[in-house]
């Protein structure tokens, strides 16, 4: 089983680099981390007394693996979930902060569970979590991919700017799509065929 210490550095070599995407709402990001957590966390690393885009440019990976473990998984308590959810919940959190807990809370209100939609982790978030991952953590974790792969693609239903990163330039699987399925079981993974009916509508 992976360390968090591993999950956090895969998702930094998936975030890559510094990008400054006018279309991204997170502003100048770099391995993932952006502006506004570093000024959040008042991060000014290059010691000028204002947190900008410089000290994003000068964030090493070793800190961006460290403001993940911290803040990204064990503050919000992702650490106290059943063990195959982590990962997934644990990358999700990186890329859509509260989100990924709203959108397991939903998910765990479709399956009967007495759980605030609040996208903080509490007892009853943990409580549930754990029961539904009785006796098949792995159904719990496909389930929550598919809902995390519902999450992106409403997304770009809404906001046509954001459609780059669910489909590819080439037409197929754009980033987010393919983020949420490495999680996800391959028999659970959206044919060619079935990603095209999905977009179908965004022309």
């Amino acid at each position: 089983m992976q360390s968090v210490r591993q999950i956090a550095e895969e998702i930094v070599a998936r975030e890559g680099g510094y990008v400054d995407d006018p279309d991204d709402p997170g502003g100048a990001t770099k391995y993932g981390v952006t502006i506004h957590t570093m000024r959040r966390l008042g991060l000014d690393l290059t010691g000028d007394g204002i947190v900008g885009a410089a000290d994003v440019r000068a964030l090493s990976r070793a800190q961006a693996v460290d403001i993940f473990v911290t803040h990204y998984f064990e503050r919000p308590r992702i650490a106290e979930m059943p063990s195959a959810l982590q990962p997934s919940l644990f990358d999700m959190y990186v890329n859509a902060g509260g989100n990924a807990v709203k959108i397991l809370q939903r998910m765990l209100r479709d399956m009967g569970y007495s759980v605030a939609v609040d996208g903080a982790i509490g007892p009853q978030t943990l409580a549930a979590a754990r029961d539904a991952a009785v006796p098949d953590g792995l159904a719990l974790r496909d389930a929550y991919g598919v809902a995390r792969r519902n999450y992106y693609f409403r997304i770009a239903d809404k906001r046509s700017a954001s459609r780059k990163y669910a489909r590819s330039k080439a037409g197929g699987k754009g980033g987010w799509i393919k983020r949420a399925e490495e999680f996800l079981s391959p028999r659970f993974h959206m044919t060619p065929a079935q990603f095209q009916r999905r977009v179908a509508a965004w022309g």
